[in-house]
């Protein structure tokens, strides 16, 4: 039986070249793909697939916040995140939302053939120097709301927008931000932004 897969990928030209390579040993089968996080959850569901492969960034639902759904809902489902750039952080909340792959784009389709197999068999593939990077950075010192508004704060937007947006008061958002800055150690906002962004908790 091949193994039924949906695949989510940001951009359709990349998508489609990925789905039809992926089909060609003819042990894997894409069944359906979209460029959009929030529908995968529906597709794997209509077309009873067995696993996953998701772009890390997707609009609707991020590759991970997609994971992290499945892994309430279907504790165990296999998911193999695909990304331009691995951060520890990223690899952090993946292995905590239950997702058993992370490759880069960098990789091959007879590499990704191979860990899908892998991951649908039960395995994991994460690359060592990764998790060598995940293990010197520690865990993620920021609590959700911190991690909230530095992501917020991304596009140096001010303040008083960030606590409109997220229904908080001006004085709650500048102390989350004073409390991240002094966890990543930095010497303002965009520092801490920049900081959390590298490590891939924002």
């Amino acid at each position: 039986m091949a193994i039924k897969v949906v695949l989510a990928e940001n951009e359709a030209l990349t998508r489609e070249a990925i789905a039809e390579l992926l089909q060609l040993p003819g042990d894997i089968e894409v069944v359906a793909h979209t460029g959009w996080g929030d529908r995968v959850l529906e597709l794997l569901e209509d077309h009873q697939a067995g696993l996953a492969v998701l772009d890390l960034r997707l609009p609707g639902m991020s590759g991970i916040e997609v994971a992290e759904q499945l892994n309430r809902e279907r504790p165990g489902f296999p998911v193999v995140i695909l990304t331009s750039a691995v951060r520890p952080g990223h690899l952090q909340r993946a292995i905590r939302a239950g997702v058993r792959g992370i490759l880069t784009k960098a990789t091959s389709i007879r590499e990704l053939s191979r860990v899908i197999r892998e991951v649908h068999a039960g395995g994991r593939h994460f690359p060592p120097e990764l998790v060598a990077e995940m293990l010197a950075v520690g865990e993620n010192p920021l609590t959700a709301r911190e991690a909230e508004i530095l992501k917020a704060a991304e596009d140096g937007r001010p303040l008083t927008v960030i606590a409109s947006q997220l229904r908080l008061s001006p004085g709650t958002v500048r102390n989350h931000v004073h409390s991240a800055i002094h966890k990543l150690k930095a010497r303002n906002r965009i520092g801490a932004v920049r900081a959390a962004s590298r490590a891939g908790w924002i």
